[in-house]
Order: structure tokens, then C-alpha cells, then sequence
């Protein structure tokens, strides 16, 4: 009898056993890409190059068990640069557990997250960082060390987060292209607080839907993912003996901050209107406001075919006018999206922008994309720019025309 019991009790155990990991899904997907960059015009430093080639992957490991309850979620990112040793890096975008209940979640790690609905420019996006080496335009963000709690509930959705570890900004590197002609020396970065990257930050963000409107109010309090740069002087003897201060380099400067921001998106029949506001204030800084915002209308099946034409138009405003620290301090930008709606995925925004200040400035942007076979994705990347006032920060862009071409095998 007491043999028949043990038997029995084993049975249940591994019968148990067996439905814990039957219940468990893992998910291994990424990506393995190669792309080359060819600039049309010489650069003003000789230690640059006019093209330069890169290989990166990033690959994503995901386990779930408890029926969806709990996931991890693993994404490493490797770049290998040929010319530019600040664009060779590694990254872990994300290394996060989660877990789900009812009307809470909450997420340990390292992770990204994302703010906004404009296209141009992203204004309330703060949490994570830009990293700078990876794309033109801000897309791209490293990862970032996080304790995020979310509340949902019927008055909406209210995250909370706890951020330890600050990331600093990477930028190009000597031999790097798309920099301005000084070199920003990211290896001694200086901040306002005495913790400098160990600086604890914090940020909350509310989001509801109230039927084709989608509003969200955030705060944060931290280091500034947007440094400030001092310039680095060297002393030199001029030809006729006298002595002068020169800049030859940049060293960022990471102040802390606080920033009000708000969201909104409004879906009307074919219409998408878009608006990002902040106000940003700190010891540092000037206490300023910002913000972008714009419409996006859709034609869908164009001349009766497959294909969705959309025209996007957004302006960007910067309450520091001339002496702001952006670009895009009084721009306005017009596109056309087309989506081929096609079995390749084919998609293209082509568009320009306009400095309202500076009348001689503009750039004009194309980004296409479409996928080969079912695992293959092929994206073209060009960027044009015009300044000719040296007071305009595109200025320091003028020389940085560009072509690019990736090549992406999924798996």
C-alpha cells in the first residue's frame, strides 16, 4: 500500500511537471544586417571618409510561463563599424522580466519606452536615451535600467517609473561622419549632480482614450538626456607671436531637469492630427516651452488601386527662438507617405523641412523600404541638407549629404 502511494505520488508530480513547461513558450527571433553609408561631399576634416560600412544584429529571446502571467524578454545589440571605432558598440535594448495582473503590471530591467505620435520631431520623449551613432533622425534609443509600474484602471492607464543609471548620449567619433567640424569627447562628460550617471531619476506618465481622442500628461525629473556642450580651448601662438584661445573639442555637459509634456492624437474620418507640448525647466537651463505638432491625411486607394497615399505636415516651435539648443527651433515639414499595401511591404516618406529663421536652410529626406523573399528586408535611407548662416545649428551639417542602404535577414 505504501509502495502504491509513492508510485501515485511520483505520477502526480511529473504530471504536474510536464504541465508547468507545457504551459511555457519561448520565442527566439532577430535579425542579422549589413549596411553601407556614401556621403556626396568631401568633409572639411581630412580624417573623415566618404563612405563607411557596418554589420549589427540584434537578437530577441522571450520566455513566457503562468499562462502569460510572467515574460522575459532578452535584446542584445552589437554594431561593427569600418571606420567609425564610437559607432562600433554594444547595447542591451532590453532585459526585462514582466508580470501581469488583472489591473496592474510590474517591469524589472532594463527596457525602452516610448512617448509621442509626431514624426518629425519627438519632443516628450525623454526615458530613454538617443543613440546618436545609430540613426540621423532620434529613432533609435539604448536601453535603460527601470522599475515601471502600471495601474490600469477606467480612468486610464498611469505608469510610473523608478530609473537608476543614467546613459549618456553616443555621438560619431573622429573618423565618424554626420558631426559638426568639432569632435565631442563623450569619454569625459561632465554633470550638474554630484551622482553623475548614478543619478536616480523618476517620471510618470497618464494615457487614456476617449473615443478618437488618445491624450497623455508625464512629468520627469532627472539628468537631461540632451547635453549641453563646453567647449574644450587649447592654446596656440599666431603667426605674429601673439597668443589665442582655440576650441578644438566638445565636452557634454548633462544638467538636471524637469519636464511638464503633453500628448494628444484625434482620428477624424481620413484624418490623423498630432500634437507634442512640453515646458522644461531647471538650475541650468533656461525655463522654456516647446512644441510640434501637425496632420497626416490619408487617401486611400489612390486612381482605385491598392496603394494609400498619405501627406503628413507638421510644424515645430522652440520658445528660445535663435538660442535654442535644436535645430527645429521654427521649422515647418511636409511629406507624402506611400504604402503599396503590396505582398513586399513596399513603403515610402519623401518630404523636406524649412527653417521659418533661417531661410537659406532645409533638408530634404527620403526612407524607403520593401522585403525580399519572406526573411529579407531592403531599406534606402537619403538625406540632403542646405544652411548657409553660420548661426544655424544645421549649418555644422552642410557637407553631410548622404546615402544609405541596409540589408536586414530576419529569422
Amino acid at each position: 500500500m505504501k509502495m502504491r502511494l509513492k508510485i501515485t505520488a511520483t505520477a502526480i508530480a511529473m504530471l504536474s511537471s510536464a504541465s508547468v513547461w507545457a504551459e511555457q513558450e519561448v520565442d527566439i527571433r532577430g535579425y542579422i544586417g549589413a549596411e553601407g553609408r556614401y556621403f556626396a561631399e568631401q568633409s572639411s576634416d581630412p580624417a573623415q571618409t566618404e563612405s563607411q560600412f557596418s554589420i549589427n544584429a540584434e537578437p530577441e529571446f522571450y520566455w513566457q510561463w503562468d499562462r502569460g502571467d510572467n515574460a522575459l524578454t532578452f535584446k542584445p545589440y552589437l554594431r561593427i563599424d569600418s571606420q567609425d571605432s564610437e559607432r562600433t558598440h554594444f547595447d542591451i535594448r532590453e532585459l526585462s522580466w514582466l508580470h501581469v495582473e488583472r489591473d496592474w503590471e510590474l517591469r524589472l530591467g532594463i527596457s525602452k519606452v516610448f512617448w509621442g505620435v509626431t514624426e518629425t520631431v519627438h519632443l516628450v520623449d525623454i526615458v530613454n536615451q538617443t543613440d546618436s551613432v545609430e540613426s540621423f533622425d532620434g529613432e533609435d534609443k539604448l536601453g535603460q535600467p527601470m522599475v515601471q509600474l502600471s495601474l490600469i484602471q477606467d480612468w486610464g492607464v498611469l505608469d510610473a517609473f523608478i530609473l537608476p543609471g543614467f546613459r549618456e548620449r553616443t555621438f560619431a567619433g573622429k573618423e565618424g561622419r554626420l558631426r559638426g567640424p568639432l569632435v565631442i569627447d563623450s569619454e569625459n562628460a561632465q554633470y550638474e549632480s554630484s551622482d553623475k550617471s548614478g543619478h536616480i531619476d523618476f517620471a510618470v506618465n497618464w494615457r487614456n482614450t476617449f473615443d478618437d481622442l488618445d491624450l497623455s500628461l508625464n512629468a520627469f525629473h532627472g539628468t537631461s538626456r540632451e547635453p549641453m556642450f563646453v567647449p574644450q580651448l587649447t592654446q596656440v601662438t599666431q603667426s605674429d607671436g601673439s597668443v589665442a584661445w582655440v576650441a578644438d573639442a566638445l565636452t557634454p555637459y548633462y544638467p538636471q531637469i524637469t519636464q511638464l509634456g503633453a500628448v494628444a492624437q484625434y482620428i477624424y474620418q481620413d484624418w490623423l492630427w498630432k500634437l507634442e507640448a512640453i515646458n522644461r525647466f531647471g538650475r541650468q537651463i533656461d525655463n522654456y516651452n516647446a512644441l510640434v505638432g501637425g496632420f497626416e491625411y490619408t487617401y486611400v486607394g489612390v486612381f482605385g488601386s491598392f496603394t494609400d497615399l498619405g501627406i503628413v505636415a507638421e510644424y515645430a516651435w522652440d520658445e528660445r527662438g535663435e538660442s535654442s539648443t535644436t535645430a527645429t527651433q521654427n521649422d515647418v515639414s511636409i511629406a507624402a507617405r506611400i504604402v503599396m499595401n503590396d505582398i513586399s511591404s513596399t513603403e515610402v516618406l519623401a518630404g523636406f523641412s524649412q527653417d521659418l529663421d533661417y531661410s537659406q536652410s532645409r533638408s530634404l529626406f527620403i526612407e524607403g523600404s520593401t522585403r525580399i523573399g519572406d526573411s529579407t528586408k531592403l531599406t534606402l535611407d537619403m538625406w540632403l541638407f542646405a544652411s548657409e548662416d553660420m548661426q544655424d545649428l544645421a549649418y555644422s551639417f552642410r557637407n553631410e549629404d548622404f546615402v544609405q542602404l541596409s540589408v536586414e535577414w530576419y529569422y
